[in-house]
């Protein structure tokens, strides 16, 4: 008996078992994809999306904003039924500019403040 070909028979069994031990139906396949894209980037968006209209939805007077444009300012008033924000620009002027809620980038917090100076 030749033991080259019976090792090899072998291997060949060997080979097999454990290519169809990991393969999985391509509907399968499709699915886990789908499932890794919604958690790793669809998600992450969503939760991001629902903290900033809430960040939109509390604007008030006084709030340092920054808007998408760089401009930096204070919130003087703010008009929800239009979706329009009044910001002060110039503190010595009293310079003001009115822009949509939706040019508001972020607020700007103390701990930003405190941040930038370390």
């Amino acid at each position: 008996m030749d033991t080259s070909s019976g090792w090899s028979a072998c291997w060949l069994l060997a080979e097999g078992s454990a290519q169809s031990m990991f393969e999985l139906p391509i509907p399968a396949l499709i699915a886990l994809m789908f499932g890794l894209f919604y958690f790793i980037i669809l998600r992450p968006q969503q939760s991001k999306d629902k903290k900033f209209r809430s960040m939109l939805e509390g604007l008030k007077e006084k709030d340092r904003v920054v808007t998408i444009g760089g401009i930096h300012g204070v919130v003087t008033n703010v008009q929800r039924e239009r979706d329009e924000v009044t910001i002060r620009i110039d503190e010595s002027t009293g310079a003001k500019i009115r822009v949509g809620t939706s040019a508001i980038a972020r607020l700007v917090t103390d701990e930003d403040k405190n941040e930038k100076k370390t």
